[in-house]
């Protein structure tokens, strides 16, 4: 239900918007997130947002470079990443649930298939 495209190669310092779009459900019921994972590592918070005030939260490592956002009309979310890092390089995914408003990924009950972000030095 949930597919993230968006992804690709940038130089460190530069910009990309990811983006995540919903199909067979109303997307401004669900709380939202994005996670990613690196090689070899396990699957970490980025960013969320909550479906009824828009309130979002963030990984410190990512406050002040990443924005997530979303157009409830659209059924889409969004990624907004800028001032990219090498450490940024990873498989960014969309996930959402009704209920959970979390940073685990344990609490999600719906998932992209992931897209691929290369960050080069």
């Amino acid at each position: 239900q949930l597919q993230a495209s968006g992804g690709g190669l940038v130089q460190a310092g530069g910009s990309l918007r990811l983006s995540c779009v919903a199909s067979g459900d109303i997307l401004g019921r669900y709380n939202m997130a994005w996670f990613r994972q690196a090689p070899g590592k396990e699957r970490a918070f980025v960013a969320g947002i909550n479906w009824s005030y828009g309130y979002t939260i963030y990984a410190d490592s990512v406050k002040g470079r990443f924005t997530i956002s979303r157009d409830n009309t659209k059924n889409m979310v969004y990624l907004q990443m800028n001032s990219l890092k090498p450490e940024d390089t990873a498989v960014y995914y969309c996930a959402g649930d009704r209920e959970e408003f979390a940073t685990t990924p344990q609490k999600y009950t719906y998932w992209g298939q992931g897209t691929q972000v290369t960050v080069s030095s």
